[in-house]
């Protein structure tokens, strides 16, 4: 017995220990709304909408080509785990005259995934900046109109992030450039969204098979 007590106190209980806390405190709450009313990108394409669905959206600017690292990046970290819950989209709003390279784009990500859940949607430089102007982050898009920073948006259309991120303080968007804060910090939170949902339709069902 004193063996196996000691077995656990120096293997299974410090494993405990790093997997709390490797974990996130993020993890143990809500994701914080930061913005209400983001502007739904149906009034640029009306086939397309944010409301209803959770939603990441980017800015991928006229140089198309030079955010095939972004794209990749966000299929592989973020969009391959979670692209099979029917509520989950991508959105990429793209200046109107890129639609060659995007669709170049599309079949390069098309190569490794079902990427039914990517949409690109194209609009005018006032268009796009209106729709990111309405995050109300403390972020910019560059001379392009794009940005390597992507957003969580939920089905009511508000932004979602950390109101206390050890590095930012207000964590409004994530840098999809940088696989550590798609592994460490991006992935974590959409996880909390898509479990907040999930709990809530449970709580729902529940309510209405009472």
């Amino acid at each position: 017995m004193k063996k196996t007590f000691v077995l656990i106190a120096l293997f299974v209980l410090p494993l405990v220990a790093y997997l709390f806390f490797a974990s996130g405190v993020n993890n143990f709450g809500r994701l914080p709304v930061l913005t209400e009313n983001v502007k739904d990108v149906s009034s640029m394409d009306a086939s397309k909408t944010l409301g209803g669905k959770i939603t990441i959206l980017g800015f991928l600017g006229n140089e198309v080509e030079n955010q095939k690292t972004i794209a990749l990046n966000l299929n592989q970290k973020i969009y391959k785990p979670f692209f099979e819950f029917n509520d989950f989209q991508f959105v990429m709003l793209v200046p109107r005259g890129t639609e060659e390279k995007v669709e170049e784009l599309r079949y390069e990500l098309s190569q490794l995934e079902d990427i039914s859940r990517w949409h690109f949607v194209f609009g005018n430089e006032d268009q796009i900046k209106e729709v990111f102007q309405s995050l109300e982050s403390n972020l910019q898009l560059d001379g392009t109109l794009g940005t390597p920073h992507v957003f969580i948006i939920d089905k009511n259309r508000n932004l979602r992030g950390r109101t206390d991120d050890e590095d930012e303080g207000t964590k409004y968007g994530f840098k999809a450039t940088s696989v550590a804060e798609l592994n460490n910090k991006m992935e974590d939170d959409v996880k909390i969204i898509l479990a907040e949902y999930r709990l809530a339709l449970k709580k729902n069902n529940a309510t209405r098979s009472k």
